[in-house]
């Protein structure tokens, strides 16, 4: 790879918690959850009736109104979570060459709720009664399409799709990019909409949510021995990268350094994760070794954390393993899915965004519901209350169906 570092100006968040990063983060802080009953359909008779939801959000506030039709949900929540990451850069599209300013955004799902309202009317009405817009509001390239579109960004544009590892393989892939002198900025992150109807149905089915209906605020309790299942969110998390000596330069606000990024495969099976762990040591070991840093200089790890009965005692193992004695030994871990619910190819972007949040303000957001902690589970969670900590270097973890692993490291500069 190439040697320019790679910085972090900018930063943008719609989630279960606000519709800014402020909001949101404030919230974090104070360890409250975004949970609740189901409201934008009726899901009485499913499995799980409880999500993580984008509360208040207007597209009107973001897309004149004639145009609202044309976009998923998703794809508005790119465009809202962009510009306020944009906005946060003080960059100016006339200020720098647009075809070195690209677009790269993790979606693990895409457009679903369009497609099944144009399904249903294809079913009811025939074809003629599809929207023209069914297939450019659907492909999941059109949140980073849209974004693009919006502020003029002429470099590289598209979508990784990498389940819920999206977002922290498209962060990765764009530090990359800027790293080899590829592009200059990059706009990069997750965004995802999928409390929907099938979305929810094909989870349950699974049997992967938690189906603790009756108390939403508890439901999402990872590494509690308790938990049964994660909740899903939705909303966007947005990251400007920019190439260090030109940020520097213009004077820009410096979050933090992206300095490590690893990823594997488990190679193993569809859903379910190697036992032991090894897909995931062997991404956070590859992160540590191109952020050049030693396992003991770690502060802070923002876990997968999903609160199923699989991932956690596996995702805590493999950091056992990946981080030897100081991982009982001042490493903190917190899993902010506990809050927000598990947003899915939108995760990883969030979550770097949290990282950025916690180098910037020296807090660490707490893991809220970790009552018990379950036999295997026995690291520093953070539990319940978000501490202060000075944290040199944060790294995110995220894995994924299909057995994809990804991590990411940041820094101070």
């Amino acid at each position: 790879m190439g040697d320019r570092r790679v910085v972090v100006t900018g930063i943008g968040m719609i989630s279960p918690l606000g519709l800014t990063v402020d909001e949101s983060w404030g919230n974090m802080l104070a360890g409250k959850s975004g949970a609740g009953r189901v409201t934008q359909f009726d899901p009485t008779g499913y499995p799980s009736t409880i999500a993580a939801e984008v509360k208040g959000f207007n597209p009107e506030d973001y897309v004149q109104p004639k145009a609202v039709k044309r976009y998923d949900r998703f794809s508005l929540f790119a465009i809202a979570a962009a510009r306020e990451a944009w906005k946060d850069s003080g960059l100016s599209i006339d200020e720098i060459n647009p075809t070195k300013a690209g677009t790269i955004l993790g979606v693990g799902i895409g457009g679903l709720r369009y497609l099944e309202d144009n399904h249903t009317e294809l079913l009811n009405a025939g074809p003629r009664r599809l929207s023209p817009f069914l297939i450019p509001a659907m492909i999941s390239n059109l949140a980073p399409g849209n974004v693009a579109i919006d502020l003029g960004l002429k470099g590289i544009n598209y979508t990784i799709t990498s389940a819920c590892t999206s977002g922290t393989h498209a962060v990765g892939e764009a530090y990359r990019m800027i790293k080899d002198g590829l592009q200059d900025v990059i706009m990069t992150g997750g965004s995802e909409a999928a409390i929907t109807p099938l979305g929810l149905g094909g989870f349950g089915r699974m049997k992967a949510l938690t189906t603790r209906n009756d108390d939403p605020e508890k439901a999402s309790r990872p590494f509690d021995k308790d938990r049964d299942g994660f909740l899903i969110g939705e909303g966007a998390g947005t990251l400007v990268l920019e190439e260090y000596e030109s940020a520097k330069k213009r004077g820009a606000k410096i979050y933090a350094e992206v300095i490590g990024y690893g990823f594997s495969c488990d190679a193993y099976h569809i859903t379910g994760q190697l036992e032991g762990g090894e897909g995931a040591v062997q991404c956070m070991e590859m992160a540590l070794a191109s952020a050049k840093i030693r396992p003991e200089q770690m502060d802070y790890i923002n876990a997968h954390g999903t609160s199923t009965p699989l991932n956690d005692p596996n995702e805590t193992l493999a950091i056992k393993k990946t981080f030897g004695d100081h991982a009982h030994n001042g490493l903190l871990v917190s899993s902010t899915k506990s809050m927000v619910g598990h947003l899915l190819g939108a995760a990883g972007g969030l979550e770097a965004v949290v990282l950025a949040k916690t180098i910037q303000t020296s807090s660490v957001p707490p893991t809220i519901n970790l009552d018990n902690p379950d036999e295997g589970c026995d690291l520093d969670y953070v539990a319940h209350t978000a501490r202060e900590k000075n944290v040199d270097y944060a790294m995110s973890n995220s894995f994924g169906f299909g057995g994809t692993n990804s991590s990411v490291i940041l820094s101070k500069v």
